[in-house]
């Protein structure tokens, strides 16, 4: 019997997302579902950073953190238009880790992931250096070094996006409810939940990236309705009005081993997190605790001369991630590595696991998942997606400037900040969403903070958006600058378009 899909997917994550761009180009036929939206779970709720893991150093997990590097400008490359470099400053905490070990770490964190376009690490007088005016005047010495931001949910939608324009059937609120073989073959039954309707689909092989429930779908798959193979850490994070003017990042060290960022956001805020710690709930119901809340505020007015208070917190998101279970004795000592297995028995059709991963290494997850798929079906065409770009990404590093310049030249009635914003997340896809455009009144309703019906269209056709959530929350953060009327009536205007 012929399968009608060489490989069938499990989870429209960052992982899933980027597993099925890597096989379709290959020569793979495959199909993926989700039952929410993309990147509806963990992938849009990170900190949204390209980065080593400068504190995964001290786990000495050196293997993930030089492939993590080694990633930053590979992925700046594919999509300079949602990728870009930042600079973090790192205050010396006279009571925590020593200058000297800082040095070291930020030393090899330089030179150990074949760093080339961003800049090295250097010392910072924090008595004297802009950077130092919003911090307490205990810190007086710290150092500044490189990583790159990513708009997570863009980057999820846009691997789902090139694979489906190289032949991959990506199928959003679908929900696998049974995966049985037969013969060799897998039988995948989904269902779309806002139709009700069912199908069944066979593939030769079935890659479960379904991330805080992947033992949930190995209870579907295999009958394992007791597997304990990841361990869910909640990560939440708070955002508030601007804290400083300049462009900087900060990474504070606290008493209890963990750091946090405080991170420019949105242009008018600054976004504060990460926690970690054990979850215990419903990954179908990730909130932030009181407690979230008041730790992240307690941390960040260590450092910052003006306190934060809850009452300051204009919104917060929270996420699970699904880290492979190795035992650790602490939720921020567990491996941040990625853990692929392929289950089930000798002769059995292939299945394959994703435990854990992080946005930064999801390329590099998905070619190490293609030698295990090329090991199972045979080999087609090798690896290609190091030197590929994302779509919207196919311009130079240096060009986004220019881009943003030749579009206000064409469409000079949408003004720099609409056509600036256009391009942080469409890149030279701005021209696809604005060929039918010729005045302003042609980009139609105005939703809300700039967000009008001609760039829903487009989430709409291109994009697999279907909610207002979807669109003010992962294709956009413009949900931040909207009122709930605003977004209802965006919701409104959907369902009837």
């Amino acid at each position: 019997m012929s399968a009608e899909f060489d490989i069938f997917i499990i989870g429209g994550g960052i992982n899933g997302c980027g597993i099925a761009r890597d096989a379709v180009g290959r020569g793979y036929s495959v199909a993926l579902c989700e039952k929410s939206d993309l990147a509806s779970g963990t992938s849009s709720n990170a900190t949204k950073l390209v980065h080593g893991g400068l504190r995964y150093l001290e786990h000495y997990e050196f293997r993930l953190v030089r492939e993590a590097l080694s990633e930053r400008e590979v992925l700046w490359r594919m999509a300079p238009h949602i990728i870009w470099p930042l600079r973090f400053i790192l205050p010396h905490h006279s009571g925590l880790r020593p200058a000297w070990l800082l040095r070291l770490g930020l030393f090899l964190y330089d030179y150990i992931g074949g760093r080339k376009k961003l800049p090295a690490t250097k010392t910072v007088d924090l008595k004297v250096a802009a950077e130092g005016k919003p911090l307490k005047s205990d810190f007086v010495k710290g150092f500044e070094y490189s990583d790159c931001w990513v708009n997570d949910a863009r980057l999820v939608v846009l691997n789902a996006q090139d694979a489906a324009d190289k032949g991959a059937l990506i199928e959003t609120r679908t929900e696998c409810v049974n995966a049985h073989q037969e013969n060799g073959i897998w039988h995948v039954t989904t269902k779309n939940l806002l139709s009700g309707d069912e199908k069944t689909v066979t593939a030769r092989l079935l890659v479960n990236a379904s991330g805080p429930w992947v033992d949930e779908v190995l209870g579907k798959s295999l009958g394992d309705n007791n597997a304990k193979n990841v361990r869910l850490v909640q990560g939440s994070h708070i955002v508030v009005p601007k804290m400083f003017d300049h462009d900087r990042c900060y990474i504070f060290q606290n008493e209890d081993d963990r750091i946090i960022f405080a991170i420019p956001y949105e242009q008018d805020y600054t976004l504060i997190g990460t926690t970690d710690q054990d979850f215990k709930g419903d990954v179908n119901d990730i909130h932030i605790s009181d407690e979230e809340v008041t730790y992240l505020c307690k941390a960040a007015s260590e450092y910052f001369v003006k306190p934060i208070n809850e009452t300051d917190v204009v919104w917060t998101y929270s996420g699970v991630r699904p880290l492979y279970n190795d035992g650790a004795s602490k939720a921020q000592e567990a491996t941040r590595d990625y853990v692929l297995r392929r289950d089930g028995k000798e002769g059995d059709a292939p299945l394959l696991n994703v435990f854990g991963g992080k946005i930064t290494t999801y390329r590099r997850l998905a070619e190490s998942m293609m030698e295990k798929i090329e090991a199972a079906l045979g080999q087609k065409k090798g690896k290609w997606t190091a030197n590929s770009t994302l779509p919207g990404g196919d311009f130079d590093i240096e060009g986004f400037d220019g881009l943003v310049d030749t579009i206000c030249l064409k469409y000079p009635f949408l003004g720099k900040d609409l056509v600036w914003r256009l391009v942080r997340s469409y890149g030279t896809n701005s021209w696809e969403l604005l060929k039918d455009v010729s005045t302003l009144e042609d980009m139609g309703e105005d939703f809300g903070a700039g967000l009008n019906a001609q760039e829903v269209k487009y989430l709409m056709k291109f994009e697999w958006a279907q909610t207002a959530e979807d669109v003010v929350w992962r294709r956009s953060k413009l949900g931040i600058r909207m009122s709930k009327d605003q977004i209802a009536a965006l919701d409104t205007w959907m369902i009837n378009n």
